[in-house]
This record gives C-alpha cells, structure tokens and sequence, in this order.
C-alpha cells in the first residue's frame, strides 16, 4: 500500500469508529464494538473494515447489523472525511481478540495445573517431624 491509501485508511478508521461508537439504531448491533482495521485498495474502490466485538457471543448478530448499516456509516463517513469518491466498506469480524482470550485461558490453565502438581510433589518430599535422616542423628 502507498502513503496515501494508509493515510485514507486511518482517516476512515477514525470516522467510522465515531460512527459506531455514536451508535446505529439497530438492536442488533450491541456489546464492545472497536475497528481494528481498515485497508483500502489502491484504486480506492473499496476498503476492508476489521471489526471486533466483545462478548463473542454477540459477535455474529452484530455483524449482520453493521452490514446492513454500511450505507448509512459510508454516508456518515463521506461527510466527515474529504474524498471525491468514498470507497465501498465491506465489514469483516476481526477474531484475533477472542482467539487471544482463549489462548491466555489455555496459559492460565496450564500454569495453574504446573503450580498444583509442583505443590503435591513438594508435599510427597517433606521430612516429616521426628524423622529426619539418620545422618544427621549421627554426628
């Protein structure tokens, strides 16, 4: 990509994350939703929105929300950002956010089973009281 389109790129970001962040009227666009990304073609024509949505649960139905909204966001954005030919924005779930939740859930609990195991081998390992080794007995 150019100067340019990445310049275009983060002006959109910008204006179509205050579009949705004033909200759409639409119940079905609900939860945490943040643009992650937008890349536009070099021809301009149409730019690739990234979208995330928190919980993920919600993340299917208000998606299908924001792509019926995506006229009125590109109109919203057309007179907010400065271009002679506002691109086509084509909306796509960014599941890296959801992905990274579940890998540091996989982490947690890895280290969480490590800690319990290393707690009952240090138990089986004491001495216990009144026991100590008959070396020490000696001397």
């Amino acid at each position: 990509m150019s100067q340019r389109t990445d310049r275009i790129s983060a002006l959109l970001r910008e204006s179509i994350q205050k579009v949705i962040s004033k909200g759409l009227h639409d119940p079905r666009v609900s939860g945490l939703i943040t643009v992650t990304g937008v890349t536009t073609d070099n021809d301009l024509t149409q730019s690739t929105v990234t979208v995330s949505v928190l919980p993920a649960d919600r993340a299917e139905l208000s998606m299908h929300g924001i792509r019926a909204a995506a006229a009125h966001i590109r109109h919203q954005v057309g007179n907010d950002v400065a271009l002679r030919k506002m691109p086509k924005l084509v909306f796509k779930l960014d599941d890296t956010s959801s992905k990274q939740a579940e890998v540091l859930g996989a982490i947690a609990r890895a280290a969480e089973e490590r800690e319990n195991s290393q707690d009952e081998q240090s138990w089986g390992s004491e001495t216990k009281p009144g026991h100590e080794d008959a070396d020490t007995d000696e001397r």
